[in-house]
């Protein structure tokens, strides 16, 4: 339909008043462990503080930071976001006193940056006490299914939002992908992934000249591993994010349920971490044969995570021709492709860096403008 300037309301053409200015929302913010995500977060928050206020009209408001022997109170203070030793008010740790410090706070959010299962398992108290949470900590989201089940339902009696983006590709969008395809109907029929921006980085690095235990301790050093890089190398990790995308698509997945290859010699899975470490060599001989192998046959090797149309689950080093779209990702990437009803032909790919405490602290971040648009909602 066609309309001309005659035929619309004299008063659209007039000048508009100015809209009111928006009202500053307050989101006051916990941080429980300000390890390598954690201080990114913190810095994020204070770079991204005056501009949230200006263009978003966010009022964000650190109020408390807190890791196993100390929390720090009044936040906000310079010093612990240069360094969060020199706050000026700090106290033994707890964490009943870092709720209680939110508690009642307008737009109170506890992140968790830890990967402890004592702080995970405090989720349930921080919903029923009306906080929302925000976490990269896999445990919660992957761990036991009835637990997991209980806190979604938690959250949304209680009307605070539980989020849990960076638990999947730090800060890629995957989670929030896969629920958007399935809010708006489509159905997920498969997945496959790179889905360790660690082993992503070790497997492309890796060419068989240089020792692979040597590749570790580099990926150690630049923070792409766990603190213990049998986290990554055990294929436990991938195992929990295909767990929580699994469990996001009505899926009743268990960590149980995942057939998972390690990459840790039986010799090395139960020894203290120090002595891991001082015997990364006795990864080398096992990696080099099948290096070896992969390149006679014209291949290379990458770590893939896959959910099968049938449910069926495993993580695992896989053999792929050079042409294949994962061999061509190179460094930390993370990739993840979604079959689904409508994209039937071609899976709908989310690819980019998964690995390192920036990015992840990134989709924290963006988890918590989430909380803030979705109160304001």
């Amino acid at each position: 339909m066609n309309m001309h300037a005659s035929q619309l309301d004299p008063d659209c053409l007039q000048p508009s008043a100015a809209a009111p200015t928006p009202a500053l929302r307050r989101l006051t913010v916990g941080v429980v462990g300000p390890g390598r995500v954690g201080s990114a977060l913190l810095e994020q928050l204070r770079a991204a503080r005056e501009r949230l206020r200006r263009e978003q009209h966010i009022d964000l408001h650190l109020r408390v930071v807190a890791d196993s022997r100390r929390m720090w109170l009044d936040s906000d203070d310079d010093a612990l976001n240069a360094r969060h030793g020199g706050a000026q008010i700090w106290r033994p740790s707890s964490l009943d006193d870092v709720a209680a410090c939110l508690h009642g706070a307008p737009g109170a959010v506890i992140v968790d940056c830890s990967a402890s299962e004592t702080v995970a398992a405090r989720y349930a108290d921080w919903l029923t006490a009306g906080l929302h949470v925000v976490t990269p900590n896999k445990l919660a989201p992957s761990g036991p299914l009835p637990h997991w089940r209980a806190l979604q339902d938690l959250a949304r009696t209680q009307r605070v939002q539980l989020r849990y983006e960076a638990t999947v590709g730090a800060g890629l969008p995957v989670v929030q992908t896969l629920r958007d395809l399935l809010d708006t109907g489509d159905e997920l029929v498969a997945l496959e992934g790179m889905l360790s921006g660690t082993l992503a980085w070790l497997c492309d690095a890796y060419d068989g000249q240089r020792p692979f235990s040597a590749l570790v301790r580099e990926a150690h050093e630049r923070g792409y591993t766990e603190p213990d890089p049998r986290a990554d190398l055990d294929g436990l990790d991938v195992a929990r994010k295909l767990v929580i995308l699994a469990r996001e698509s009505g899926r009743g997945l268990s960590l149980d349920d995942v057939s998972v290859q390690s990459l840790v010699p039986d010799a090395l899975r139960h020894v203290d971490r120090e002595h891991f470490m001082d015997h990364l060599h006795l990864l080398d001989d096992p990696m080099a044969a099948l290096h070896a192998k992969a390149t006679a046959e014209g291949a290379v090797l990458r770590h893939i995570g896959h959910l099968d149309a049938d449910g069926r689950a495993r993580v695992g080093l896989v053999a792929l021709p050079a042409e294949h779209g994962f061999a061509q990702a190179r460094g930390a990437d993370n990739i993840v492709q979604f079959h689904t009803r409508r994209y039937a032909d071609t899976p709908l790919r989310v690819q980019g860096p998964g690995a390192g405490p920036d990015v992840t602290a990134g989709g924290v971040f963006t988890d918590l403008l989430r909380v803030a648009a979705e109160a304001r909602a």
